[in-house]
């Protein structure tokens, strides 16, 4: 391992990496260890003013963490040692990409940042792509561009591009995405440099961060006398499984408790489709009646219930032989769903299910029908998001749907046609294969028909 001062420069300044990568790294700190830190920015400016406080903090803030049960805990987190503040050429974040010291380069740009069609091929259909081909820096691709190239003119030293999102196969899948990124703008040097001087490990991240409410402060000030104004909660639980596939050092993580192996894939797949999946029934299930939080959603039994049969009927038959004990995991993500404490938001758990659908769900769809059964318990996910989504079209949801990937224009027009239904089943780039299949039209025709009349007794168990 290197011993000199080594920078994790973070592209992401949401609350999931102050939560879960920057709290490992500070535990490594805390050990004595002090030889990597984190500089944090972002691609966009939505996060100017928590970037300004920390700088005020001197990247210095408040993690809560909370228990099932209820105990609360307070740790201030000290990794985070260089702000980089952004502008529109994003200077601060090349500046600290061409450090030498710099060695890796992660990164949480949600499922939707990606822009990968059902074949996880870039879409680069995607007006956001289209911008950053022309050279803008909307997207975490002609972010990177725009650094690397920079980081390779200067002294081109190897670096690790981590991807700590909740997609499948999420580092060699950003990988293809980049690297077909860098030949469509005919970046031929830099496509060559990248295939050879970086690394993408596969990673799989878990643990729940909602958004902070003003009643986080409030608490962080009475139990610390710090009047934080950067601070982030989560739930107590917390875990992270690293491909060990580094091209210039890393941190030793493995004495904090990260999970470095040769294969993420039975961790990626049970986290992918027994918890995020679920976590999007319950959010739509619980908007749909007219509820806000996901505890209360998940201790609704007839919701409750979905996300049980979907895991049990279908998810465990499809991973299993598993080297995890996928009943006990469906139990425990569950019961952490069920944490009154944590007031994580429907809203904010049901964003970017134009993304999750193909990403979380469909695969579970495909390979039942690939065993030969009919997977009613999974079908009740995308027919709860067609509900959902027909609600968001018609103006009748409680909160503004955030998607990453959402054509406002056609959906609104989709989701008010007759053929409605039809035509989002219909769509290849939700359902990949079975949008052409009449058994799985048939199915989700039945299924969102049987959402409907659930909506109107929800007391009542699908």
């Amino acid at each position: 391992m290197l011993k000199q001062k080594s920078v994790w420069m973070h592209i992401g300044a949401g609350s999931f990496h102050r939560a879960h990568q920057a709290w490992y790294l500070h535990r490594l700190i805390q050990q004595g260890d002090d030889s990597w830190s984190i500089a944090l920015g972002n691609i966009r400016n939505d996060a100017n003013t928590l970037l300004d406080n920390l700088a005020k903090q001197n990247g210095e803030y408040t993690l809560e963490t909370v228990s099932p049960e209820g105990e609360r805990k307070y740790e201030k987190i000290t990794s985070v040692r260089k702000i980089l503040h952004w502008d529109e050429k994003l200077t601060e974040l090349v500046k600290q990409g061409c450090e030498k010291e710099t060695r890796v380069i992660a990164f949480t740009v949600t499922e939707g940042g990606y822009y990968l069609t059902p074949q996880h091929e870039l879409d680069s259909e995607q007006s956001d792509i289209k911008a950053d081909l022309k050279g803008e820096l909307r997207t975490i691709y002609g972010t990177l561009a725009h650094i690397l190239r920079a980081r390779l003119a200067a002294h081109g030293e190897a670096v690790t591009l981590l991807n700590c999102d909740n997609l499948r196969h999420n580092g060699e899948r950003f990988r293809h995405g980049f690297l077909s990124f860098l030949q469509l703008k005919g970046e031929i040097k830099l496509y060559e440099w990248v295939k050879n001087q970086t690394r993408s490990p596969n990673t799989m991240v878990d643990r729940i961060t909602p958004r902070p409410t003003p009643d986080v402060a409030e608490r962080v000030k009475q139990h610390t006398g710090w009047d934080d104004k950067a601070p982030v909660m989560g739930e107590s639980f917390i875990q992270w499984v690293i491909e060990d596939d580094f091209i210039n050092g890393r941190p030793a993580l493995e004495k904090v408790d990260v999970e470095m192996v040769d294969s993420v894939l039975p961790w990626e797949e049970a986290k992918i489709r027994i918890l995020n999946a679920s976590h999007s029934c319950i959010a739509w299930a619980g908007t749909l009646i007219g509820l806000n939080f996901i505890d209360d959603s998940t201790r609704e039994l007839p919701i409750k219930q979905m996300a049980w049969n979907y895991v049990t009927q279908d998810v465990i038959p499809s991973l299993s032989p598993s080297p995890l004990d996928l009943e006990q995991y469906r139990d425990v993500v569950l019961a952490r769903f069920s944490n009154p404490y944590i007031k994580d938001t429907n809203q904010r758990v049901a964003a970017d299910g134009l993304s999750k659908i193909p990403g979380f769900i469909t695969p579970t769809l495909q390979e039942r029908y690939a065993q030969q059964q009919t997977p009613s318990a999974t079908a009740v996910l995308p027919a709860l998001f067609f509900v959902f989504l027909k609600r968001w079209a018609q103006g009748k949801l409680p909160y503004e749907y955030q998607d990453g990937v959402l054509d406002v224009a056609y959906y609104q027009t989709l989701m008010n046609a007759d053929n409605a239904l039809d035509k989002f089943v219909a769509d290849e780039t939700l359902f990949g294969s079975l949008a052409n299949s009449a058994e799985f039209h048939t199915l989700m025709i039945n299924t969102v028909a049987n959402i409907e009349n659930w909506l109107k007794s929800p007391e009542q168990t699908l």
